[in-house]
């Protein structure tokens, strides 16, 4: 019994560790992959805010415009000229946005359409795609826990060199 009982507790170690190892397999596996699309995230996101009908003066108070915006896509040769029009939660963090937009904002723009093809930004699907990664991307930057509510795109123009 002796020299059993080394073995026995190696025996039972080994199933130990083969029992956690299926289960962390298994919840990996097994879990829920839209919560890992970043689209599905924020469509989980978008579906629990609740909108807020603001009027025109609010709008323009609550909004700012970068203009033309110039950059080459990924295909070098198509340049992109768009416009910008961004909606935040209140005047404070649209302060705090129009200090940094030349020296934060723009680039981030800049680097997020120079990684995408024309046909991605053609059509509406793809202005929607380009303006939610931009929701999300400025969003991580703003200072003072604002928000940004809101991106549209208000000029557009993507023409081959």
């Amino acid at each position: 019994m002796k020299k059993m009982l080394p073995w026995l507790i190696t025996i039972l170690l080994a199933i130990t560790l083969i029992a956690i190892v299926a289960v962390i397999l298994f919840n990996s596996v097994f879990d829920d992959k839209g919560a890992k699309d970043t689209t599905a995230k924020a469509a989980k996101d978008a579906a629990s805010v609740k909108t807020v009908e603001l009027s025109a003066d609010k709008r323009v108070e609550l909004t700012s415009t970068i203009d033309k915006i110039q950059t080459n896509l990924l295909d070098q040769d198509y340049i992109a000229v768009l416009g910008f029009a961004f909606q935040l939660d209140t005047k404070s963090t649209k302060k705090d946005f129009d200090k940094i937009k030349d020296i934060q904002i723009k680039p981030i723009i800049i680097r997020t359409i120079s990684d995408m093809k024309p046909e991605e930004i053609n059509g509406s699907k793809g202005k929607d795609k380009l303006c939610a990664e931009l929701l999300n991307l400025i969003n991580a930057e703003l200072p003072g826990g604002g928000k940004l509510t809101k991106v549209e795109i208000t000029d557009s123009i993507i023409s081959k060199l």
